[in-house]
């Protein structure tokens, strides 16, 4: 139908992943309905915004048609039946193309879905197609454009998948962080983006860059949201030796849940504070002002301010090691950034990385005395909104140490310019402790829009 959106296509967008979850699972929507709303929606925005490396949409309304069929058996649904879901394209997808964002891997199908493909398809979601990635997941940007001002960088490396559902494309998405390729695009495009603890999601069937590092993680327009999809993707798989059997995670419930008793930040300037714009400085001194009693600052130890050497270090040596093949196979095709890169990953010792290794633990130990008092730390997911221009994908120094420490992470878009650009506030919880931290940010965000709309801001 071309460029144009109708008015239903406009309800459907509307809507929140929950909201069309229980009415897809009431019969009062249909998969083709939503599906075909989302292709309407990319119809119209992906000329400026560039969200997507592959798109069918025989293929998305032959899937929504089959999850219909299926419903209308009278057979259970999955708890994702006919939702959306953007997958970034270092994913793999069975008989769906997955390039990992370079030439290199020009037409390159998978013969077998990535863990979090198999769990999505299971739970009943729809594999809208595959979102823009910067090349192999690092620096180099990719064709995606900010939704909220074409002109501006969306982040990275997630970029497809923070656009698309900052754009209305899809009500969820999935993305990595191996230093802030979650939370920053997140914070960039004003949606929530949830980095989980380490480990807590299987990575068997995605590209590895570094180990140590690597960390699924999902976007979505609200907390509750993200805490649905997550939770699907939690679990154990022998492919992985990051993840371990553990209990099944209740993080929605526990999200929606609400809090025992008025949860307790602590606000933290990170190392690197002095990059945080004006804008930051001041809407973060607002917040915790307006927070009062409920927020305290507290300071990081001093080993913090090694974090982004050191996981710098461990990323770059791990990179040299899991991107050789690439080198090998075309290094003239990769970019200039990858390459400097890859060089200073083999010029790092042995000795300086496995000593590397050592520091995740000791500085999560580091956090114990803060986190024992607070139900999380609170802190800018990046330096400021979005800066102009796509050469970049901005910094990650807000978000790095967190990804290193292992710790959960999620961004909540509650904070925004005088011209609109949103900013991210940051939520940080202790390692495993994922389902606390949604519900703490499900509070926060409900806590900051009762303030607004009493008049009192944050």
């Amino acid at each position: 139908m071309g460029v144009r959106e109708t008015a239903a296509a406009q309800a459907v967008l509307g809507l929140g992943a929950l909201e069309l979850r229980d009415r897809l699972a009431r019969g009062a929507l249909r998969a083709v309905d939503v599906a075909q709303a989302c292709l309407d929606r990319i119809a119209a925005v992906e000329p400026t915004v560039q969200a997507w490396a592959w798109l069918d949409g025989d293929h998305v309304m032959t899937q929504a048609r089959a999850l219909d069929a299926h419903r209308s058996t009278g057979r259970p649904i999955g708890p994702l039946h006919g939702l959306p879901v953007g997958i970034k394209d270092i994913v793999d997808t069975a008989r769906m193309p997955t390039a990992n964002g370079t030439p290199l891997d020009g037409g390159r199908v998978p013969t077998a879905d990535a863990f979090v493909v198999e769990r999505l398809k299971a739970a009943g979601a729809i594999i809208m197609g595959k979102t823009v990635t910067t090349e192999l997941a690092y620096l180099q940007p990719g064709k995606t454009r900010n939704p909220h001002d074409a002109e501006r960088t969306p982040g990275g490396s997630s970029s497809g998948s923070a656009a698309a559902v900052a754009a209305g494309m899809v009500p969820l998405a999935i993305g990595t962080q191996t230093g802030g390729s979650v939370i920053r695009p997140a914070a960039y495009c004003g949606v929530v983006g949830f980095k989980p603890s380490f480990g807590a999601i299987p990575r068997t069937g995605v590209l590895v860059q570094s180990p140590s590092l690597d960390t699924i993680g999902v976007f979505a327009r609200g907390v509750e949201d993200a805490a649905l999809v997550a939770e699907v993707l939690y679990g154990h798989d022998a492919g992985d030796r990051a993840t371990q059997p553990s209990p099944f995670p209740r993080l929605l419930e526990t999200a929606r849940a609400a809090p025992p008793v008025v949860p307790t930040l602590a606000f933290v300037r990170p190392p690197g504070w002095d990059a945080a714009d004006a804008d930051t400085k001041s809407a973060f001194a607002e917040l915790v002002e307006a927070l009062g009693d409920r927020c305290f600052e507290a300071a990081l130890p001093n080993a913090f301010d090694e974090a982004a050497a050191i996981r710098e270090r461990i990323n770059l040596a791990e990179m040299a090691k899991c991107y050789y093949a690439y080198e090998r196979r075309g290094r003239e095709t990769l970019s200039p950034l990858m390459q400097e890169a890859l060089d200073a990953g083999k010029a790092i010792t042995a000795r300086d990385y496995i000593a590397a290794l050592d520091w995740p633990d000791i500085l999560h130990a580091g956090l114990g005395e803060i986190l024992e008092r607070c139900d999380a730390i609170v802190t800018p997911a990046a330096p400021g909104p979005a800066p102009a221009g796509l050469g970049s994908t901005g910094s990650s120094i807000f978000n790095g140490l967190w990804t290193l420490c292992g710790t959960p992470a999620v961004t909540v878009p509650l904070l925004a310019t005088d011209r609109g650009l949103p900013m991210g506030v940051q939520l940080v919880g202790r390692r495993g402790d994922d389902a606390r931290l949604l519900r703490t940010a499900r509070w926060l965000a409900g806590w900051a829009a009762a303030a607004e709309s009493e008049g009192r801001g944050t």
